[in-house]
């Protein structure tokens, strides 16, 4: 629908998608403005060494629910102890039930297997992370740009490319609902897409960090140029098959193969009632987000990858290496990190996970693990940027966000806290 001029300039930049893992860190406190403290000590302390809490888990997934989320399902792991669960609908029309084994569109988590394909490189010494990108693509990535942005830049997201998405679909400020009905059978050559974020603003300077899915893509060309093959066929070969993963793949078509949801769009309440968007042609996203996967699937990844059963050492330090994902106002601590496809974050008891997130349109994900890969979880849902805008432009907290902060913290922690308000802080832009 076309929004009023007073509320098209309060409308965030939807070109991007957000991140959810930026929802996790606006109900934690732990991004700058005005986000709330982090729980007290004694809260903290409570929480540590306790075991899978199967009744917590369970109710407070079926608080994700309750608050307003058309359907979840959500893996976690604490060492040799598995938990499974699922709340809500996959069909919001005829009501049937999400199941805990679904598979997912997982969006920008496809960027650790990403990462992961391109460290198999470097170690076989056919790509060198400090190495500038025109060397292995001059004619994709020409000029001061090819010589001055390395494979390193790309992988953390600090070579201050644009981003494609908003190119690639227009009319997606103006029309969000039309945008994305025009685009769901469309293909992308992934030339095109770097073609367009090479044309995009730059949003940070060289050197800072700033998410673009573009720096992906050209990941995804870069393997293809130094394997011989395309990057999707790679990353299943020595990524997904190595690790065993059986219900993890890159979809040969618009449409999931195996049980899934449907996938619910909302756009900030522009496009109401949201529409299902689990048909979609995903070449728009390719090697920096378009995988599909189970959550206990994600679980075993992270693990494997955190334990060195992946990737050898010196690789998996170079992936640790990290970057302030923004910049922390004085006095404040930055409470997420980004390495290469992998990033850190602190919650509110204090502790450092590592995972990632991924957001398309209509389905979110987010996986985060202990660094020993010991405490795990990874949750799905079915209904994406379900806030409404406020007066300065951001979306509103919402009582999902904080019902999945719960759900996610208890799972890592052991005992989610008590729930508490929260007020708007920024959010990190990713897909």
């Amino acid at each position: 629908m076309d929004p009023s001029p007073r509320r098209a300039r309060r409308r965030p930049r939807l070109a991007a998608v957000t991140s959810s893992a930026a929802l996790l860190l606006l109900a934690a406190g732990t991004l700058p403005a005005q986000a709330a403290p982090a729980a007290p000590p004694a809260a903290v302390a409570e929480r540590h060494g306790r075991g899978l809490d199967r009744e917590a888990l369970r109710a407070s997934l079926d608080a994700l629910h309750q608050a307003g989320m058309y359907g979840a399902y959500s893996a976690v792991r604490d060492g040799a102890s598995h938990w499974r669960g699922a709340a809500g609908h996959a069909d919001i029309d005829t009501k049937r039930p999400v199941r805990p084994g679904f598979q997912h569109r997982v969006g920008s988590i496809t960027k650790t297997f990403t990462a992961v394909a391109v460290l198999q490189q470097v170690h076989e010494g056919r790509v060198d992370l400090d190495a500038p990108i025109g060397r292995y693509l001059p004619d994709l990535v020409p000029g001061e740009r090819g010589r001055l942005i390395t494979v390193r830049m790309l992988l953390n997201h600090t070579s201050g490319l644009g981003d494609h998405v908003a190119a690639a679909f227009p009319g997606l400020q103006t029309d969000p609902g039309k945008a994305l009905d025009d685009g769901r059978f469309r293909h992308f050559a992934p030339e095109e897409l770097v073609r367009l974020g090479l044309a995009a603003p730059s949003p940070v300077p060289r050197g800072t960090y700033g998410y673009s899915n573009t720096n992906y893509v050209i990941a995804g060309l870069l393997l293809r140029e130094v394997t011989g093959q395309e990057p999707e066929e790679y990353i299943t070969r020595h990524v997904i098959r190595e690790a065993g993963l059986r219900h993890t793949y890159f979809p040969r078509t618009p449409r999931l193969t195996g049980p899934h949801s449907r996938m619910y769009e909302s756009m900030y309440g522009t496009i109401d009632p949201a529409r299902d968007y689990s048909v979609y042609d995903m070449s728009w996203a390719g090697p920096a987000g378009s995988l599909v996967s189970t959550m206990d699937d994600l679980n075993s990844f992270y693990r494997q990858l955190l334990t060195g059963r992946i990737l050898g050492p010196a690789e998996l330090r170079e992936m640790k290496t990290t970057v302030p994902a923004y910049e922390a106002p004085p006095g404040q601590e930055v409470g997420m990190h980004y390495g290469l496809g992998l990033y850190t974050m602190k919650l509110s008891d204090g502790r450092w996970y590592w995972g990632h997130d991924g957001a398309v349109f209509g389905a979110g994900t987010v996986a985060l693990s202990t660094e020993d890969g010991r405490r795990q979880v990874a949750i799905g849902i079915n209904l994406m940027k379900y806030q409404r805008v406020g007066d300065d432009g951001l979306p509103q907290p919402h009582p999902i966000d904080e019902a999945m902060l719960r759900h996610v913290e208890g799972a890592l922690a052991g005992t989610p806290r008590a729930a508490s308000a929260r007020t708007a802080a920024p959010v990190l832009d990713a897909l």
